[in-house]
């Protein structure tokens, strides 16, 4: 059941920075002060260059890293606040549900078991080893790849699907999860034409029908003015673009990202800038 978070932005990132060592000794920036929010219900496309931070940020959002310094606030609870964890970390991130480029199955259990691990935050460790779940739980489950649109695919082990198969299985994840928010990070990136078009259009419906906030990472343009209304864009681990994809044009994409971005666009299809 969705909560109501009633005046709440989903997510809000403030001064967010975050560097890595490498390995001659010094450190290399790859958020620098990131400032953004989310709206309840918005759908929001992070574009970037090679080494822009999309990823990262996403990371961060979901707290599987922690920033050197600044503040990512889930329905206005503090996840994580310079550098230091919440303590119920695994409670907040339990709202939010993750899909990736490479899906993040394991192929040997069926469609159905693999949505079902998106309930563990919900069941004890012992029952998630021997995959022991309720009849409740593998309905809610079904319920979930019949929205996805892959019930006929339950009982299939999850190496048996195809590509754009395999990601309905991660979404259904997310919805068997109960969760609030989706970070997708490249989603896409591992599909045909096709499939990749199918799997935007869900996530555009499942962010109309069901009002989950959608942020994704893309490196293909046309996907992010086909299907978003809003983008930021990253480069260097600042934030260079917030607002209408309308505005994001050629030449907007060429200040930001110099000559790349205009072969890029001028290539007419979907083109992707490197990850």
């Amino acid at each position: 059941m969705m909560q109501s978070h009633l005046g709440l932005n989903a997510v809000t990132v403030t001064d967010l920075s975050k560097s890595f060592k490498v390995k001659s000794a010094a450190s290399v920036d790859v958020l620098k002060q990131v400032s953004f929010t989310a709206a309840k219900g918005e759908m929001l496309a992070l574009v970037g260059a090679s080494g822009s931070g999309k990823s990262t940020l996403l990371r961060n959002i979901n707290g599987l890293q922690q920033a050197d310094s600044g503040k990512v606030e889930i329905f206005g609870t503090p996840i994580q606040a310079e550098g230091t964890l919440h303590s119920h970390v695994r409670k907040l991130r339990s709202q939010m549900g993750c899909i990736f480029q490479q899906f993040n199955l394991v192929n040997r259990l069926t469609v159905l078991e693999n949505v079902l691990i998106g309930n563990l935050s919900h069941v004890s460790l012992t029952r998630s080893l021997v995959r022991q779940f309720s009849r409740a739980e593998k309905e809610k489950a079904l319920m979930a790849l019949e929205r996805v649109g892959i019930l006929n695919q339950a009982y299939k082990r999850a190496s048996a699907l195809s590509g754009g198969q395999q990601q309905r299985v991660a979404i259904a994840r997310c919805l068997m999860q109960g969760a609030e928010i989706i970070l997708a990070d490249e989603p896409i990136a591992s599909l045909d034409p096709e499939s990749a078009r199918k799997i935007m259009e869900l996530l555009v419906y499942l962010n109309r029908e069901s009002g989950i906030t959608v942020i994704t990472s893309l490196h293909q343009v046309q996907m992010v003015q086909r299907y978003f209304a809003r983008a930021i864009a990253l480069q260097g681990g600042e934030v260079r673009f917030d607002g209408k994809t309308t505005d994001l044009t050629e030449h907007q994409l060429g200040q930001i990202y110099g000559s790349a971005a205009e072969e890029l666009v001028r290539s007419g299809h979907a083109e992707v800038f490197a990850h």
